[in-house]
């Protein structure tokens, strides 16, 4: 058994998460805000006013100011920055936007926590590759990516890793969880166009490693607790196309199978651009801690497509519904919180 090398635990409260907007950033602020009432507090863009509630404020990315009052009133010991604007078509029309919340966001909040030791993780994305290779990326694999998106996420891991080395960054695929509006994940897309009846086209040769948020908020725990530096992969153990992963969401959710339909990447077109198999190997994590964080999404090897058709049998008299989807893909049903 390989034992862990993490260092002693530290305290990170009060815990400060930005970009909760985001899948990822959503649901760590539901988890830890739900773990450690009182002692933690998230951030949207000002413009998102939809996103209201308790412990939630109101603060952009690159207003510094703003940041650095919150600072000095709630002096956080930690911050998760998930902020980031992952929208592929709208950072290709837009680099300037692009560039203002991926990076931009990230040299402000440097700037504030300049000179303390406040622990920092960060989490990147695997689209800082092409794909156009093996996949299976290693953290030494050098990045090359080919959307602003991921352009934007690697030059952002350049500026932590040259300013505060000591930060973690990691690389995270498709986050699967529930996101405040009900639109914000892959999941959601997916499903709502099968929910009324309109067409979804994924991609057969877009390959990425998923993993339910119920496991990345519990290795983010861990990551905050501990001393690791550098950066880290962090993505499931299953690989699994766009394609794939609409099969899953047809099937569990009950939905129309005709509805589904897919492609290769250079049939869909020039803007934006698709990545190809960028698929992670995440066991330098394992190794540090000494266990596998995630479970496969799916869990259960039953809702594993294995053929392209493999949505249209519902033969085994199984019964999908959006409420299995809720209880087996949005949530982790054996580790849950």
């Amino acid at each position: 058994m390989i034992r862990s090398v993490l260092s002693p635990p530290r305290s990170f409260l009060p815990l400060l998460v930005t970009g909760i907007a985001g899948v990822a950033g959503y649901n760590a602020f539901r988890y830890f805000r739900r773990k450690f009432p009182g002692q933690v507090i998230g951030i949207r863009r000002s413009d998102n006013w939809r996103l209201a509630g308790k412990d939630i404020l109101a603060c952009d990315g690159t207003d510094r100011e703003r940041l650095q009052r919150l600072f000095d009133k709630h002096a956080f010991a930690a911050v998760l920055n998930a902020e980031g604007s992952c929208k592929l078509k709208s950072c290709e029309l837009d680099p300037a936007m692009a560039w203002r919340v991926n990076v931009d966001s990230v040299a402000t909040l440097l700037d504030v926590i300049d000179r303390s030791d406040v622990r920092l993780v960060h989490l990147s994305i695997d689209l800082v590759y092409s794909g156009a290779t093996r996949g299976d990326y290693v953290e030494s694999d050098v990045t090359d990516p080919v959307t602003v998106y991921g352009r934007t996420m690697a030059a952002a891991e350049e500026t932590i890793l040259r300013r505060k080395p000591d930060t973690c960054i990691l690389r995270i695929s498709l986050p699967m969880g529930v996101s405040f509006n009900g639109h914000a994940g892959a999941i959601d897309w997916i499903q709502s166009r099968f929910r009324q009846s309109k067409p979804a086209t994924l991609f057969f040769d877009e390959i990425r490693t998923p993993t339910y948020t119920d496991c990345l908020n519990q290795l983010v725990e861990i990551v905050l607790t501990h001393h690791l530096a550098g950066v880290f992969h962090a993505g499931g153990p299953r690989k699994l196309s766009l394609f794939q992963i609409a099969q899953i969401v047809n099937r569990v959710g009950g939905y129309e199978p005709v509805h589904l339909r897919g492609c290769l990447r250079h049939q869909w077109g020039p803007i934006p651009p698709r990545a190809g198999d960028v698929s992670m190997n995440s066991s330098k994590l394992a190794t540090l801690l000494g266990y596998s964080p995630f479970d496969p999404w799916p869990l259960g090897e039953e809702w594993v497509p294995d053929s392209p058709d493999w949505h249209h049998d519902r033969s085994k008299g199984e019964s999908g519904s959006p409420e299995l989807l809720t209880a087996i893909l949005y949530q982790n049903p054996r580790r849950c919180m």
